[in-house]
């Protein structure tokens, strides 16, 4: 009885610490559950529209000496042009007024444009500064009408499943006011589809992967500047992110699997009954702060 008795607050302690073990374990299951079930929570979120920023290498595939680039790139003098004051503020108002009739048009017409100018405005969106000049984008352009309607059919099947089940109410509620749904007849009827991919990282010469500094803010700076020159041409498009898209449209369009689907524009004349949504901009005093 007195061994018992000794005994007895060592059985206690074992049983506490098999307790702790238990619900240690528990918890962290609990928690895995938790962070799965915060994912799933979201379905909507598009892997290939996630800032591809930040993609790790390997370790094996750093190589911080050498990134395929030229380790001594010569500059030379640089040219300027230089306007009056006066010009300065007439040529920023004249940039401001025609780039203030960009509109996001759903209603293309079929009516061919110069295949040149297309060349012109990607030549014009390749001028975008890039993370150490690495330039990560590529710019995708499909004529072709059995393409054009192959990603019709992926995207309309996505958006359906994107409007009825994985995009929310209120999300859903915030396009009604622009009468926008899962149909998308403008990648039929538009003369070419433009398709900007950011690539996440590049290949060096030796195969090993190669870092992409900035490759999301970079390839959107470049889309910008894109959708100003389709402005400065006369063209016009929509800005198209289509959800859950991207893989099935790299696969169409044979596409190396570091390239991943940021934007899609379809691209070409508003037809003559075209419409848009009677929408306003903030004002400058909304958008800018000087301090």
């Amino acid at each position: 009885m007195a061994l018992f008795s000794s005994l007895t607050p060592v059985f206690i302690a074992i049983i506490c610490v098999l307790i702790g073990v238990i619900l240690k374990k528990t918890n962290g299951e609990k928690e895995k559950c938790d962070n799965k079930s915060k994912l799933t929570s979201r379905p909507w979120v598009d892997e290939d529209l996630k800032d591809g920023t930040d993609h790790p290498l390997e370790e094996e595939e750093l190589d911080e000496e050498w990134q395929g680039l030229e380790e001594n790139v010569a500059h030379v003098p640089f040219s300027a042009e230089r306007y009056s004051e006066a010009e300065m503020v007439t040529r920023s108002q004249t940039f401001y007024e025609l780039l203030n009739k960009r509109r996001s048009v759903r209603f293309l017409s079929d009516e061919p444009v110069p295949r040149e100018v297309i060349d012109n405005v990607i030549r014009t969106a390749g001028t975008s500064p890039s993370g150490a000049h690495t330039e990560p984008w590529t710019f995708v352009v499909v004529q072709d009408p059995y393409l054009k309607h192959k990603i019709r059919e992926i995207v309309e099947e996505e958006e359906e499943i994107n409007y009825k089940k994985r995009m929310g109410d209120r999300w859903v509620n915030d396009l009604k006011r622009l009468r926008t749904n899962w149909i998308k007849e403008y990648l039929d009827t538009a003369p070419y589809l433009i398709l900007i991919f950011k690539q996440v990282y590049g290949r060096l010469p030796n195969g090993k992967k190669k870092t992409h500094y900035y490759n999301e803010i970079s390839v959107s700076i470049a889309c910008g500047i894109l959708l100003a020159a389709l402005q400065n041409a006369g063209l016009y498009t929509v800005t198209s992110t289509p959800l859950n898209c991207g893989p099935q449209l790299r696969v169409l369009l044979q596409r190396p699997a570091n390239e991943k689907l940021l934007l899609l524009l379809p691209v070409g004349y508003p037809k003559k009954d075209a419409t848009v949504p009677a929408l306003t901009r903030k004002p400058l005093e909304d958008i800018m702060v000087v301090m």
